[in-house]
């Protein structure tokens, strides 16, 4: 019962995160990265587009490719 419910929550946290994706008053990554921990316990590819992110906002912050950096 709590895998289905733990699933349910987390396909529902992501289509609110699509959706706020394209209506700029609600922020999707709100919603997108906490559907995505759900899924990323039960499903393989839920956990790779995760470590994608999370190694997207580490280059963030490190100021590689993705930005972070100053160019001055």
């Amino acid at each position: 019962m709590r895998k289905t419910l733990e699933i349910t929550a987390g396909v529902v946290l992501v289509i609110i995160g699509l959706i706020g994706g394209l209506i700029p008053v609600l922020q999707g990554w709100m919603f997108g990265i906490p559907g995505l921990i759900l899924l990323a316990k039960h499903f393989k590819w839920a956990r790779r587009i995760l470590e994608w992110a999370k190694s997207k906002i580490e280059r963030g912050k490190a100021g590689g490719p993705a930005g972070g950096g100053s160019n001055a």
